[in-house]
């Protein structure tokens, strides 16, 4: 149970229906307890419906829902929650990590220009870390593993390198756009930007 009640399956859509965050079933059932938020009990696309949390705990368990149980019965786990109050869409930059570097550069090396097949990149720290530089957005850039390799510890004018760009910091975008289905949860499509591919939070 602890397993279900502690995976980030519930997605949580501000007053206006818009994607804004996601939560595990226990926050959701909080947040539906406290009446910060109602359940949808989605049938379908075009039919779906908000339940306040005293009616919820009354809704039978379909054939593939989550659900927990509890001494008089089971509740099903909400896969969409609505907020009762919250309607801005909050900004968040993308997490920093490796993807995120490959997809800010466009899978491009940014000494060579030459476009890259997952397995021939990998991330270059312009100033080396042995030279005191930082893992941070504006030290690191998406390189070709040969011109990497070549590149060493040494800075790019010392390789003969020079940066197509200098590297930034990804603008700022609404959350709703970063959320991401990891566990492929099928009535999240309709509330994600393209559809919920797969991306992590």
């Amino acid at each position: 149970m602890s397993d279900v009640l502690n995976k980030a399956t519930v997605l949580v859509l501000n007053r206006n229906w818009q994607a804004i965050d996601v939560k595990t079933a226990a926050d959701a059932f909080s947040m539906m307890a406290t009446g910060a938020a109602t359940a949808l009990d989605i049938m379908g696309n075009d039919n779906m419906q908000p339940v306040r949390w005293e009616d919820w705990v009354q809704l039978p368990v379909r054939e593939g829902d989550n659900s927990i149980g509890t001494v008089s019965r089971r509740i099903r786990v909400p896969t969409v929650l609505v907020l009762a109050r919250f309607d801005k869409v909050p900004k968040r930059r993308p997490k920093f990590c490796a993807k995120a570097i490959w997809e800010r550069d466009g899978g491009t090396c940014q000494y060579t220009g030459r476009k890259l097949r997952p397995h021939e990149g990998n991330i270059d720290h312009i100033v080396p870390l042995s030279r005191g530089g930082k893992t941070n957005w504006e030290n690191c850039v998406l390189a070709d593993k040969r011109i990497n390799s070549r590149k060493g510890s040494k800075l790019p004018h010392e390789a003969g390198l020079a940066l197509l760009r200098q590297p930034k910091a990804p603008r700022e975008m609404p959350v709703s756009e970063l959320i991401k289905n990891q566990h492929e949860v099928r009535d999240w499509e309709m509330f994600l930007v393209g559809g919920g591919g797969v991306v992590e939070f």
